[in-house]
């Protein structure tokens, strides 16, 4: 009987324990979330799409001779991660560029909620953006996860790209393991999402994000102020994160039916690989991708790893360059 109370007090002591980190937790996200969404603020104009609407960046001259530039980021990012590496350099150098909120991230709104989680799905509200905005054919850059949005962009809405300028690129199938491990789906179930989005995920998310910034450009250092400049602590709210890892979970199943169509492909294309990239390889992603395509350009930039726009700005300004001129040559 001793026994019996004796255990029941530790069980009662561990449940304890258990729900005051999440209070703890909970009052930690609220805090963190408010203060992140104070010090990023949007920056640029708001697009209306069916369901929402859509955030954007925008530079450089508004009556572009060189054409439009649209930026689309990688997973965990939002507008200003490409803006801020890439973006920049090109609206210096003549081209308008634009740069979207990804549906769920930065402060887009995620019209549809799970149903969002495709590059398919994401490529129908941009391409809605892009009607509104009047821009198009444009020259449409993909990032790391966006490579496969670009693609489906260009499969699905061929009227708004000129051509496809694919950057450490995600789009071609691979087992879902290698993705995220079992633990992470675990988190997708619905009552767990619910609970560890708005208790632990955020602040532990605020604890590692320095981490994940490195690991990102490994094997070359991060920029000393790139959390800044990237305005990296949006993806930590608790509706980013959840979109974030849906988006990553699904998208297995999307490149595996989305692959075969590559070959129907007729849009100027230029691939741009990180010899040294340990998340997206290049022999697994860029060299097949760049083959299936038809008349793709493959760039392969020794030495570099995954975060090009950054890394190798004025290397990849200069492939946005070759390509703007393959589409419209120069008299």
């Amino acid at each position: 009987m001793l026994l019996l109370k004796g255990a029941a007090g530790l069980i009662a002591l561990a449940v304890g324990c258990v729900l005051l980190l999440l209070a703890v937790g909970a009052v930690a996200t609220l805090i963190v979330t408010l203060r992140i969404g104070s010090r990023f603020p949007p920056e640029g104009p708001f697009v209306a799409v069916s369901g929402g609407r859509l955030a954007t960046l925008m530079a450089g001259p508004v009556e572009a001779a060189r054409g439009v530039v649209v930026l689309l980021h990688g997973a965990s990012a939002n507008a200003a991660d490409p803006m801020e590496g890439v973006g920049r350099r090109l609206a210096a150098r003549g081209y308008r560029v634009v740069a979207f909120d990804r549906p769920g991230y930065g402060w887009s709104d995620r019209p549809g909620g799970d149903a969002m989680a495709s590059p398919a799905a994401q490529a129908d509200a941009i391409a809605e953006a892009l009607t509104t905005l009047g821009i198009g054919p444009a020259i449409i850059l993909g990032h790391s996860w966006s490579g496969a949005l670009a693609l489906a962009l260009a499969l699905d809405h061929p009227e708004r790209v000129a051509g496809l300028a694919l950057v450490a690129p995600v789009a071609m199938p691979f087992p879902a393991r290698i993705v995220l491990p079992w633990y992470y789906r675990l988190a997708l179930a619905p009552p767990v999402t619910w609970l560890l989005s708005r208790t632990v995920a955020t602040p532990l998310g605020l604890y590692y994000l320095g981490r994940a910034g490195a690991a990102a450009f490994a094997p070359q250092p991060a920029p000393a102020d790139y959390l800044t400049r990237s305005r990296a602590a949006l993806v930590l709210r608790p509706a980013t994160m959840l979109a974030n890892l849906r988006d990553l979970v699904g998208l297995p199943a999307a490149l595996a039916a989305q692959a075969p169509r590559y070959g129907r492909l007729t849009v100027p294309t230029v691939v741009v690989a990180g010899a040294a990239d340990a998340i997206a390889p290049a022999a697994r992603q860029a060299a097949p991708l760049a083959e299936a395509i038809p008349g793709a350009r493959l760039v392969r930039l020794e030495g570099t790893g995954h975060m090009i726009p950054y890394m190798a700005t004025e290397a990849l300004a200069d492939a946005v360059d070759r390509l703007a001129e393959r589409i419209t040559p120069a008299p």
